[in-house]
């Protein structure tokens, strides 16, 4: 009995004595790396849009993806974001897909409502403004604050520069990306529905990322030659982009060098299709998703009403501005829509070629509201903040430590 109550007593920790620590010898259970659980997380949420396309739920892969985001992030089973590479990357790929629908016919069509483009987006911006006016002067918002997030396209870029323009990082972020997710939710199901009674417009005959198929991985019927050469359009687009200094350059620097392989004609069909591009909105819907934190939701909790009300007149304001453009221009009214929708271009690209819509002219106005807003927006900023004090009290309380 001795020997076995020595080896208990030798192996049974007293009370309070600290526990041992394990032997390096001892199996243990790893935790999963960050890349294979993103790569787990993309997977069921690509299964899910397959399995939502079956049921014909409008861009499935983006709303599923961004819907399993959102819930991963309130539950907390997810504390960051979408790995930097991962997101740069289906930026990039969003690029090149949107600089391949801007070929030479898709540009002429565009020309004759040049005029009534511009009068759109600079009214979008008017309209985003004069919100963020009404909003900021329930004196718990500074206009900077306000203003930056309103207005609609480029919201990294705009979060970038909230520092130098004095508003508040975290209400610009919210305010940005709760637009964005509001967008890319409510306009799949918008333009399904404008677009349920009409055959489909022009555009691009593609699967748009509804298609259950893995193959082609782009639209080319030379899949070496088009994988190669998205490749380098994506990898020389980036690049060019940060050395021009151009607003969301993983973004824009795709997109305009896909647009002049396009237009050169040399490589045609280099453009994601399939399972590449499904993969595609899948990223870009889980990067938008996994920003609606519990903390996010509780800092912002008391300005969440008068937030969400701007967000709504500004989207109402958009839609009328679209009824109107397609009045008066004769285009149909889910490419007005969603050439007009306030923000999410990733979103809204989804959407449009999901809905068989005209894509080269969503592209277009998108863009172009993009780089406009980017431009104008700090200057905006600065001049409502010097020709009036801006608005007092805009200090957002954190939440009381329970």
């Amino acid at each position: 009995m001795a020997p076995t109550s020595t080896l208990q007593r030798e192996h049974t920790p007293s009370p309070g004595t600290a526990k041992p620590a394990p032997h390096p010898t001892e199996l243990r259970t790893p935790r999963p790396a960050p890349a294979g659980r993103w790569a787990l997380i993309a997977a069921v949420a690509y299964a899910a849009g397959l399995a939502a396309s079956a049921f014909g739920i409008p861009a499935p892969y983006l709303l599923c993806s961004l819907l399993a985001g959102a819930a991963l992030a309130l539950t907390g089973v997810v504390r960051e974001r979408v790995p930097a590479p991962a997101n740069r990357t289906a930026q990039a790929l969003v690029g090149a897909l949107m600089g391949s629908y801007l070929t030479w016919p898709a540009l002429t069509a565009a020309a004759p409502v040049a005029l009534p483009l511009t009068a759109v987006t600079a009214a979008t911006i008017a309209l985003s403004v004069a919100v963020a006016w009404f909003l900021a002067r329930g004196g718990r918002l500074s206009r900077p604050s306000a203003v930056l997030g309103m207005v609609p396209g480029g919201s990294a870029a705009i979060v970038t520069c909230a520092d130098e323009l004095k508003a508040d990082v975290r209400m610009v972020a919210f305010t940005q990306y709760l637009r964005v997710g509001l967008v890319a939710t409510t306009a799949p199901l918008a333009a399904h529905w404008l677009a349920s009674a009409a055959a489909s417009s022009p555009g691009h005959a593609g699967n748009g990322g509804q298609g259950s198929g893995f193959l082609p991985l782009v639209m080319g019927s030379d899949q070496l030659t088009g994988l190669l050469t998205l490749a380098a359009v994506s990898v020389a687009g980036v690049l060019a982009g940060r050395r021009l200094r151009v607003p969301t350059p993983a973004l824009i620097g795709p997109m305009l060098a896909a647009l002049v392989v396009t237009l050169s004609g040399a490589v045609p069909g280099f453009a994601p299709a399939g399972l590449f591009q499904n993969l595609v909105f899948v990223f870009v819907g889980l990067d938008v998703g996994v920003r609606f934190t519990r903390e996010t939701l509780l800092r912002v909790r008391r300005l969440m009403p008068s937030i969400l009300m701007a967000i709504a007149a500004v989207c109402t304001g958009c839609a009328g501005l679209a009824w109107l453009f397609a009045k008066l221009t004769g285009t149909p009214i889910v490419d007005s829509y969603l050439a007009t929708t306030p923000g999410g271009i990733n979103a809204v690209l989804a959407t449009a070629v999901s809905s068989h819509a005209d894509v080269a002219l969503i592209s277009t106005v998108q863009s172009l509201r993009l780089l406009i807003v980017v431009l104008v927006t700090p200057v905006i900023t600065r001049w409502l903040t010097t020709t009036r004090p801006a608005a007092t009290g805009a200090r957002i309380e954190e939440p009381a430590q329970t």
